[in-house]
């Protein structure tokens, strides 16, 4: 049972029920109130004819003249009858279309007690229900008899028994017509889901290109079909990234791999001297150092894609900072640059230390790998969202085309800045910054240098 299906049998039952109710309720109202008009009418009635009765010598009658009266005439326009009952129940006058309407004794009796008392009874001649309204006549205290004014019910039994049937009729039927048009405005509004479903099936790890493409809407199915192609988007890119990631490693793997594997066959082709012999190991030796930095490199990304948490704790950033710079100082000297270290003191933050030194080494040896001449400057300084960092080279800078892709992995740049590095230093420092929920941005001038900004939340 598809949901639509669902949705219209839950509206129609729900309608169903809604009108069964209304209709019960207007059903009893509707009755109770013709019950009450013909009670006042009866009762109205009843009274008029009692002011025409001429009590003479204890005894009720009718005025002679009461048949053409204006009273009379009132009376049989409604529809009433009028009869004069003696103090024992027997008929002394009547006027109207129930004269020989059987007197009820039960009525009488209570009637006795001085308290006007409504029945009904049935018409004996057609059956129909007849009200009755049974009125005491009495003079200074001595009951001389009954004023009973009677009104058929078969006009307020029709006037229900049609509301009825309307009731019974329209009620189902404005339950199935809500239950057609709910199924036909829920399937329009689950359609995106079912492009969604139709979606949803097609895709695979080999081709997340499919979109919805759905007019944007402000409502829920709106939202769901934005969020799905959304998702889709995401997903698409990161395996785009993965696939990438995954070629450019298999790559740069090979390549100290088929280096290695050149540098075996060639000594092997015949003997070596030894001279020779200890520069082919030193060869292997370089690149099994390669392979072994590149290999570490690659855990530690994997490291950050699984969410490996790290164990932060306060840490003396304006220490670190200048052993790191005196770490590396040496490294730069021999290319003759100038390291300086220009940061502020009591620079402390909640961090992991170990990969705040990588992140630091990592972006140190990239300024003085890409810096021919001049200086490279270390910078910190408390901001107010945290603490700021900033390495700045006079390298020949970045193009503006390549400035956006720096940090992406296996990114490298123009032969200017190329080396033998493996394009993940940038990379593994940007997922160190995020990981201490800090960032990190990067802005350049072509032959004056560049300088990495880091912003990290003290």
């Amino acid at each position: 049972m598809t949901l639509r299906l669902r949705f219209a049998l839950w509206v129609s039952g729900l309608l169903l029920a809604i009108m069964a109710v209304y209709g019960a309720m207007v059903y009893l109202d509707l009755a109770r109130g013709l019950a009450a008009s013909i009670d006042d009418s009866l009762r109205l009635g009843a009274s008029q004819a009692a002011e025409t009765l001429n009590l003479e010598d204890g005894v009720a009658e009718l005025p002679s003249t009461l048949p053409e009266s204006a009273d009379a005439a009132d009376l049989r326009e409604r529809g009433l009858t009028v009869r004069i009952l003696g103090p024992r129940g027997g008929v002394l006058e009547a006027s109207g279309p129930y004269r020989e309407l059987t007197i009820s004794p039960d009525s009488l009796a209570r009637a006795l007690n001085g308290q006007p008392v409504f029945s009904t009874l049935a018409d004996p001649s057609g059956g129909d229900p007849v009200r009755v309204y049974t009125l005491p006549v009495s003079e200074n205290g001595r009951l001389l008899g009954f004023m009973q004014a009677a009104e058929s019910l078969g006009g307020v039994r029709d006037t229900l028994a049609r509301l009825l049937v309307s009731l019974l009729l329209g009620g189902p039927l404005l339950a199935a017509l809500a239950g057609i048009g709910g199924y036909f405005l829920v399937a329009r509004a689950l359609s995106p889901i079912d492009k969604i479903t139709r979606t949803a099936g097609r895709i695979s790890a080999q081709d997340l290109s499919s979109r919805l493409n759905l007019p944007r809407t402000d409502d829920e199915v709106g939202r769901l079909a934005a969020t799905f192609d959304e998702m889709l988007s995401r997903l698409d890119s990161a395996f785009q990234r993965e696939r990438q990631f995954t070629a450019d490693a298999s790559h740069e793997l090979r390549t100290p791999l088929a280096a290695m594997g050149t540098i075996l066959s060639v000594v092997r082709e015949q003997r070596r001297t030894s001279e020779e012999y200890e520069q082919a190991l030193s060869d292997i030796a370089e690149e099994s150092d390669r392979l072994r930095a590149l290999t570490e490199d690659l855990l530690q990304l994997a490291r950050g894609d699984l969410g490996r948490p790290n164990v932060h704790v306060p840490v003396d950033l304006s220490a670190l900072l200048n052993d790191v710079s005196d770490a590396m100082r040496p490294l730069a000297e021999a290319k003759g640059l100038t390291l300086l270290c220009l940061a502020a003191t009591g620079l402390i933050i909640e961090g992991d230390s170990d990969n705040l030194i990588r992140l630091f080494v990592n972006l140190l040896d990239n300024a003085i790998k890409y810096t021919v001449h001049g200086m490279v400057t270390l910078a910190a300084e408390r901001d107010p969202a945290g603490v700021a960092v900033t390495v700045a080279d006079t390298g020949p800078g970045i193009s503006p085309e390549h400035l956006p892709h720096i940090f992406d992995r296996f990114y490298r740049v123009d032969t200017a800045r190329s080396g033998r590095g493996s394009g993940l230093g940038l990379a593994i420092a940007r997922e160190i910054v995020s990981a201490h929920g800090g960032t990190i941005g990067a802005h350049t001038n072509l032959g004056q240098g560049t300088t990495l900004v880091v912003h990290l939340p003290g």
